[in-house]
């Protein structure tokens, strides 16, 4: 096909008004706002049930905002007035598309939150077509603010007004699109009906659809200079390309540079295989600086033909670190984090020699065993308090665990070795838990670490070094709790954890006060202390440059990220990095939202893919992080979990970050190694469907009818992972889903011998594409954990 008439050119004027983009058509849904959420003052507003609200927009951001990640227009009104409501509470209200709006159109975007702190809003939305078939697509609105873990919104407000004053903790409005089918007419838009009275409701701010403005079939949707670099001083420019036509780009591909002053491209962006409904993001390299925000021209070549689109406002050149937020927030995840999908988490301290939480269904977080036995009943489920008692007697205090603490089986190249087999790209260890304890040199910060006590050794500094030695294509991670418990100088940054709604008096759970012995209420030591003017300047910033600049941590892993020192700590980190050639990342626990790279969700997975890059981090162990001795052998996570959990993650723009809880001693639970070791060998000869993957804009899974299925995709190839065994009748695989593939393509099963070139054939049956594959049950045999057939394009 040819992607356009040769030498074409259209005219986008500024990509921050409603005309900036031709293609997106922001709704109006006003008719349906039943909730306010923005108010400028306490009690004028209640997004929630508690009479909370957000403070308004920026003006630069009302009555229309267009998307800083997809470039997509919105008609956002913000702040409507003391009375008139400005969002929607989903209760399944029909957004009819206006007759002289309605088309086909590529996709439907979303600006949304959720009312409850640490919830999830969750619904369908239905999209309804002329030919009155529809489609639907899970909306997924994470909390408006969340005081430890940030998940970082498209908008970001510095506070929230609650009833009576101001938090300080930032609230956000997410952005979400859904694909449509863009051979058909859209009529309406269907909210979920999620707004049930005792659970987290769904609002919904703003609606915009994108589609062809009649034009060129394939379409640049957004161009995003990053500060990300490929060599020195190449910038990535990312290219959001859409095709809302009815033929695939083949062949070939398509091949994008830019063009304007002060600048040239140095390397282009290719995009092989583009089919109807699909979307990719084509990276592009350049050298150079613009004059500030400038007009820049989009060329695009597809065999003899080219296609040009201007854009304006478009900034080009890698600027410098400041403190200042905005400037932050230009700082995102590396691509060689999006690309090595697989780390693994190491919980070791003191509180693996207590080294219990209970066991299922009761059990809480080892590693929590302190704080837990010191706040019964209100908040120990498990029953900490009694396990202490019986096990350590009345008078037993925390810190005796320090010299029961030996690492003295601990064999940092085994650990690197192990994570390297399991087929993991890179690892995150506690640099220093809750509890205070550190196990690298914290130098005059504090003496409560492995060097004074215990075994007397760097700990970390010893994985670190092992890792670059023996597995230097390990990247490492430095987890660092940013509070203490009980830390006596982190009194003046005392907070409770428990969401506003829930709080019980008597659990402030990081108080800056010494613990107190439950059961004699003696104070308990906090051993290898030292006193600091200030906790945040004089102890969490130096640690935190610490790991990352001594031990040249290629990851911050912050956690309990609330008074912080963040924006300074980035701004130096992430100067001092790129004058290394350095590319790192900071997650979502540091306290900032602006300066989050990927959230980091626990036990998660979703239903769809996320824009966002998302980290899930979990135990191999059901419910804890340290090693809990009373977890049976048997509910670990066994190789097939951990193997289906990381395809699930990784084909939702996921990586999965799986824990393990080494013993005092430093051997890790056989159960644990056994299946890491199990899943990394199907891992690392499956890795090309893995590692270097995308995934699908147009569908995440195929789940139902026997199946369940994921996928992911490079540049040459579309990977189809089945996470059962595929259904082989009369000598064929079927698959009903509009894959990305044309004749001359071939099929070919992953790590399976004898399955090269298997025969194969798509027909459309009830309107749905189906492809079937012609494979014997003898080469299905050959695998297991997961069956991946590969799509290689012609």
């Amino acid at each position: 096909m040819q992607i356009g008439h040769s030498m074409e050119k259209r005219t986008f004027t500024s990509l921050r008004t409603p005309s900036s983009l031709k293609c997106s058509t922001p709704l109006d849904i006003s008719a349906h706002f039943n909730n306010k959420a923005f108010g400028k003052s306490p009690d004028e507003a209640s997004f929630d049930r508690l009479g909370q609200a957000f403070p308004p927009p920026r003006s630069a951001d009302t009555p229309y905002y267009t998307s800083s990640k997809s470039g997509i227009a919105y008609d956002f009104p913000g702040y409507t007035g003391p009375e008139e409501p400005d969002n929607v509470i989903c209760e399944g209200q029909t957004i009819a598309i206006p007759q002289h709006a309605a088309r086909q159109f590529f996709s439907a975007s979303f600006l949304v939150s959720g009312d409850v702190e640490a919830a999830t809003a969750t619904g369908n939305v239905t999209f309804a077509y002329s030919d009155g078939s529809t489609s639907s697509y899970e909306l997924r609105a994470l909390s408006w603010f969340s005081f430890l873990a940030i998940n970082r919104g498209e908008l970001i407000f510095p506070f929230r007004f609650t009833k009576t004053g101001v938090n300080w903790n930032s609230t956000h409005v997410f952005e979400h699109t859904a694909p449509l089918d863009p051979e058909k007419s859209l009529v309406a838009v269907i909210l979920p009906d999620a707004a049930g009275a005792d659970d987290v409701r769904l609002h919904v701010f703003a609606v915009s659809l994108w589609g062809s403005d009649g034009g060129c079939d394939v379409q640049i949707q957004a161009v995003r200079p990053t500060q990300k670099w490929f060599d020195a001083g190449e910038q990535v420019v990312e290219v959001t390309v859409n095709n809302a036509g009815q033929r695939c780009v083949a062949g070939s591909g398509m091949a994008i540079r830019i063009t304007g002053e002060g600048f040239t491209t140095t390397r282009e962006g290719k995009v092989k295989r583009l089919c109807p409904g699909d979307q990719k993001v084509a990276k592009v390299g350049v050298k150079g600086v613009s004059k500030g925000p400038a007009e820049v021209e989009l060329v695009v070549e597809h065999d003899f033909s080219q296609q040009v689109t201007q854009f304006s406002d478009v900034e080009i050149g890698l600027t410098g670190w400041t403190a200042e937020l905005d400037n932050l927030a230009r700082h995102e995840a590396p691509d060689w984090f999006d690309a090595s999908k697989y780390g693994i988490l190491i919980h070791w301290g003191v509180y693996a020699v207590t080294g219990w939480g209970n066991s299922t269904p009761h059990e809480r977080f080892a590693e929590w065993f302190w704080w837990y036995s010191n706040h019964h009943p209100e908040a120990d489920p498990a029953d900490f308090y009694d396990y202490r008692l019986r096990t350590y007697g009345r008078d037993w205090a925390y810190d005796d665990t320090f010299t029961q603490f030996t690492a003295s089986r601990y064999d940092p190249k085994a650990w690197v070795d192990l994570f390297a087999d399991a087929g993991a790209q890179y690892f995150v260890i506690t640099g220093k838990h809750h509890d205070g304890f550190a196990l690298f040199d914290t130098g005059h910060t504090s003496n409560r670490s492995s060097l004074h006590y215990g075994p007397k050794r760097d700990l970390f500094r010893e994985l670190f070094d092992a890792a670059r030695t023996h597995q230097p294509h390990l990247r490492r991670g430095a987890y660092l709790s940013l509070a203490e418990w009980y830390h006596p100088d982190f009194a003046p940054y005392a907070f409770d954890r428990a969401p506003v709604e829930s709080s019980v008096s008597g659990t402030d759970a990081f108080s800056g006060e010494l613990a107190r012995n439950p059961y004699t209420g003696a104070t308990e030591p906090y051993t290898g202390y030292i006193p600091v003017d200030d906790f945040v300047a004089d102890l969490m910033l130096p640690q935190m440059r610490t790991l990352a600049n001594d031990y040249a941590a290629d990851i911050m892993w912050c956690d309990i990220g609330a008074a912080n020192a963040t924006a300074v700590f980035a701004a130096e980190w992430w100067n001092a990095t790129r004058a290394q050639g350095r590319q790192v990342a900071v997650n979502s626990r540091c306290g900032l939202a602006q300066a989050a790279d990927f959230d980091t969700p626990e036990y998660a997975t979703f239903s769809s893919a996320q824009a966002r890059k998302w980290e899930s981090n979990m135990g191999m162990d059901p419910f804890s992080y340290g090693y809990n001795g009373a977890t049976p052998a048997g509910e670990y996570m066994n190789a097939s979990s951990v193997v289906h959990t990381l395809v699930d993650v990784v084909a939702k723009n996921g990586n999965l970050l799986l824990d393990i809880g080494p013993r005092a001693d430093g051997t890790i639970v056989e159960a644990e190694v056994d299946s890491l070791l199990a899943a990394g060998r199907w891992i690392r000869s499956h890795g090309e469907a893995i590692f270097n993957t995308t995934y699908w804009f147009v569908q995440s899974e195929v789940i139902g009818e026997g199946l369940d299925v994921r996928f992911t995709q490079t540049d040459g190839a579309f990977y189809v992972l089945f996470l059962e065994r595929p259904v082989v009748d009369n000598g064929v695989v079927r698959l009903p889903a509009p894959l990305p593939i044309l004749e001359g393509d071939k099929i070919s099963m992953v790590a399976v011998e004898g399955a090269l070139n298997l025969a194969w054939n798509s027909s459309c049956e009830g309107g749905q594409k189906v492809l079937h594959i012609a494979v014997d049950d003898g080469l299905l045999e050959q695998d297991h954990f997961c069956w991946v057939f590969k799509i290689s394009y012609r």
